[in-house]
């Protein structure tokens, strides 16, 4: 017998959920399972028969770069192709972001992640919340975090990517004053980045006194890989 898709575990019990049948549809590096279940209403009886195609992504972690001192971010922008089939700019600006290995917590995989494909190394870590991104189709959480580290003079500072993924990763360092009037006029188009920026608006003079003097100025992005 087949083993189980390791990220489409059987789901967890929930009461008054009766799951009827249970397959994985499309086996590739993110199954698809079509469940077929009968949930308890809000009237208190059973619903009828439902059938749900559920996309197992898993658990995935963003990180925005945040230097209080020089009041700077740091975002990347790189191809994405469903940004393209949605009739949008396919060179998406967005946060650093990636999935959680096993046996890796979120706090490690942000740090993995802000190393990856910004080339920055973060001094601290907090944690905005843990969020569900597309809860009518897709089991993928975003754990976002806002990263303390020094951020150089703003503009198009590093190159990066994994190479063996074919990454093509551009740094990009803002004013948190120019990227906040990014986000109001919808420039910034995806809702992890937008987010992570509302956040950090809301929370930035919280961040300014208690990080105050945390990133001594000087900060470097890193050399760009593959220069």
């Amino acid at each position: 017998m087949k083993a189980r898709h390791p990220k489409a575990p059987p789901l967890p019990s929930y009461p008054g959920l009766r799951i009827v049948s249970d397959e994985i549809v499309w086996d590739g590096r993110f199954p698809l399972q079509r469940v077929r279940f009968h949930h308890r209403r809000f009237d208190g009886r059973e619903s009828g028969l439902r059938t749900w195609e559920l996309w197992r992504r898993g658990a995935a972690v963003a990180v925005l770069p945040y230097d209080p001192d020089a009041d700077r971010v740091a975002l990347i922008e790189q191809f994405r192709l469903p940004a393209l089939a949605a009739g949008l700019d396919p060179l998406v600006t967005e946060c650093a972001a990636g999935f959680v290995d096993p046996g890796e917590t979120p706090e490690a995989a942000a740090r993995r992640e802000a190393e990856e494909e910004m080339g920055l190394a973060p001094q601290r870590l907090e944690r905005m919340g843990r969020w569900i991104l597309t809860q009518g189709g897709c089991d993928e959480t975003m754990t976002c975090f806002c990263a303390c580290m020094p951020l150089p003079a703003p503009g198009i500072v590093a190159h990066h990517g994994v190479d063996h993924e074919h990454e093509d990763i551009r740094l990009k360092v803002l004013s948190a004053g120019e990227a906040f009037a990014m986000l109001d006029d919808n420039r910034i188009n995806n809702a992890t980045a937008a987010l992570a920026l509302f956040w950090l608006r809301a929370n930035r003079d919280r961040l300014r006194r208690e990080w105050a003097g945390a990133t001594p100025p000087g900060g470097e992005a890193g050399p760009a890989q593959g220069a």
